[in-house]
């Protein structure tokens, strides 16, 4: 294990998360139009190292009701953005609108938590990685498998060597898609992939580094005449290894399906499912070791709790621009958006 990533997790105790130093930081959310935002309006509420200043549902001002509990303050976007005591905003917005809201945060100094996608326009998310660092901010990407317990200790185990060299990862993660879900997805050629597949790219990458080279298949095969992309695979080719995203909204009961697999020379490790705790097997040839990990704190947990080690402690982030601007790239090629 890395050093920076053995720091970062001795925040995370078997109690919990632990407090970072300091007065609470004070947060915002800014938009509500995205599927993850009631869980982060939630977590924000409830951890100790934050103070949840308000919710502004610029998006989609109707929602607001149903993804906050009783007592939430609703802000508008001067409120979010004009505030100085307001220090992180943490942008669910409708994926085509995210950017343009992170750009505005940054713009007023803030620190960001970005949930994915970060947008379809590459040059764009460059630039507002760029300001930030250039203003001394951080913008946190919302990859929700990042502290994934089973999946940190599968990559921890091939990056110490125990697999050998490493030359195949595959990675599966499918959902069914309702008619209406889909619909607001078919505007984005890269459909099911631009959605999901970031996700196991992100890991991925954190394994291999950038790729050298991205191939996508993007097809519509399911009963909908929305023209979504729904049955996807991707090819990633490094120096010595590759890895394939398969992303499909077809499957029954998807995510009792999702699998990531990290092949070696001296062995096998995979995570099956992911949630509500990860499963992990280990194959060395000799025998198979499998185990349950529970996850390490609710789901978005730990990423806050990093955030609030940032702004508090000037924490480095665990996770580089390189390595945010390696898998949007990966993603933006793997969707033929770039």
């Amino acid at each position: 294990m890395n050093t920076n990533r053995r720091t970062f997790l001795s925040l995370v105790g078997a109690a919990g998360v632990a407090a970072a130093a300091g007065k609470p930081v004070r947060a915002a959310v800014y938009g509500v139009g995205h599927a993850h935002a009631r869980s982060k309006i939630r977590v924000l509420g409830r951890l100790p190292q934050f103070e949840l200043a308000g919710v502004c549902p610029r998006d989609v001002p109707q929602r607001f009701d149903a993804v906050t509990a009783p007592g939430v303050r609703r802000l508008e976007r001067d409120e979010v953005l004009e505030d100085p005591s307001i220090e992180l905003v943490a942008v669910e917005a409708h994926v085509a609108e995210n950017l343009q809201f992170a750009h505005e945060a940054v713009d007023a100094g803030k620190f960001v938590h970005l949930d994915k996608s970060p947008g379809a326009d590459f040059n764009s998310f460059r630039n507002l990685l760029d300001k930030a660092s250039a203003k001394g901010r951080v913008v946190q990407m919302g990859y929700m498998w990042r502290y994934h317990t089973a999946m940190s200790r599968a990559i921890e185990t091939a990056r110490a060597g125990d697999l050998g060299e490493i030359y195949m990862v595959r990675a599966t993660i499918n959902k069914p898609m309702s008619e209406e879900d889909r619909r607001p997805l078919a505007a984005f050629k890269g459909g099911m992939m631009f959605e999901m597949g970031g996700h196991m790219i992100d890991r991925i990458v954190d394994l291999l580094g950038a790729p050298k080279r991205v191939d996508g298949q993007l097809r519509h095969d399911g009963p909908f005449d929305d023209g979504l992309a729904d049955n996807n695979l991707a090819l990633l080719e490094f120096d010595r290894a590759m890895a394939e995203v398969y992303v499909a909204a077809m499957q029954p009961n998807g995510n009792s399906y999702r699998r990531l697999e990290i092949l070696g020379t001296k062995g096998t490790a995979t995570v099956q499912p992911f949630s509500p705790d990860g499963r992990i097997a280990l194959d060395f040839g000799a025998g198979r070791e499998e185990m349950e990990l529970a996850v390490a704190a609710q789901p978005y947990e730990t990423d806050f709790v990093e955030m609030a080690a940032v702004i508090r402690e000037g924490r480095k982030p665990q996770y580089s621009v390189d390595h945010d601007l390696a898998v949007q790239k990966a993603l933006l090629d793997a969707c033929e958006m770039l």
